[in-house]
Parts: structure tokens; C-alpha cells; sequence
């Protein structure tokens, strides 16, 4: 039984060898032979997914969305992502609003602003502060405590 096995393997491998050496006159080399190491995605323009969608809008019988996505070589998934990006367009163009884009806010000049509101408002408190003093210093002039204060510190 072993005989016959290795009769029978080395009668296969003769035929494999025989083979291999015709087909290789035949058939190009591995060199020869270019593919491409990435394959390229396919890219859908919005006027032919608009046209296969209005196809496969207007299919009413069982199948006939079939035979346009096979016709076409589409998956189904196409289609529903296809339609999702069509309500999607129109939901966006229905709420675009009209007249002037909101300018965009600098973050510097509304630092800068809220600065100059501060300043304003500690200039306020000092002109304040600055008429309050020299009221004091009238009202202890006319009161005579000026010179209590001298003679105190004189002492």
C-alpha cells in the first residue's frame, strides 16, 4: 500500500511539474503582471445619485430596486445614505437665513472693551473719591479742626 501511494504521488507531482511548466509559457510572469496595491473608491457626483434616487423613487413593482441597484452595481446602502444626504439638503436649505452672516466676535476686542468699561468706571469712583477729599478738607478748614490735629501733634 505504501508502493502504491508513493507510485501514485510521484505520478501526481510529474503531471503538477508538467503543468505548471506549460502554463508558465503560456501565462505571464508575476513582473509582467501589474495591480494596483490600494484599490480606488468610486466617487458619486450629486447629479447621478439624484438620478438614481428619482429611479429608484419611481420603481413601484417588487424587485425593480433590485434589478436598478445590480443594473448599476450599487449596494442598497448607497440608497439609504443617498436619502439621508437628500433630507438632509433640504432640511439645511430651508433653515439657511437670510441677510448679513454674523460677523465673527475677535475675543481681543471684547477683552478690550470690557477693559475700557472697567477703566470708565474706576475713573467715576476716583473723581468721586477725589470730590469727597477735598469736601472733607473744606469742612475740617471751616470747622477748625485742622488746627486742633497741628497742636495735637505738637504736643
Amino acid at each position: 500500500m505504501i508502493l502504491l501511494r508513493s507510485n501514485l504521488e510521484t505520478q501526481i507531482m510529474t503531471k503538477t511539474t508538467t503543468n505548471v511548466s506549460t502554463n508558465s509559457e503560456t501565462m505571464p510572469s508575476r513582473a509582467d503582471i501589474e495591480v494596483s496595491e490600494k484599490t480606488v473608491r468610486r466617487r458619486f457626483t450629486a447629479d447621478y445619485k439624484q438620478r438614481i434616487l428619482t429611479e429608484a423613487d419611481a420603481c413601484t413593482e417588487p424587485g425593480q430596486i433590485g434589478a436598478l441597484l445590480r443594473r448599476e452595481g450599487l449596494y442598497s446602502s448607497h440608497l439609504s445614505k443617498w436619502r439621508k444626504q437628500r433630507e438632509e439638503a433640504i432640511l439645511q436649505g430651508l433653515s439657511k437665513s437670510r441677510g448679513r452672516k454674523p460677523e465673527e466676535r475677535n475675543p481681543m476686542a471684547d477683552e478690550c472693551a470690557r477693559l475700557q468699561q472697567k477703566i470708565q468706571q474706576l475713573e467715576t469712583r476716583l473723581a468721586q473719591a477725589q470730590t469727597i477729599i477735598e469736601v472733607q478738607k473744606k469742612l475740617s478748614q471751616l470747622l477748625g479742626l485742622s488746627e486742633i490735629s497741628q497742636n495735637n501733634g505738637a504736643i
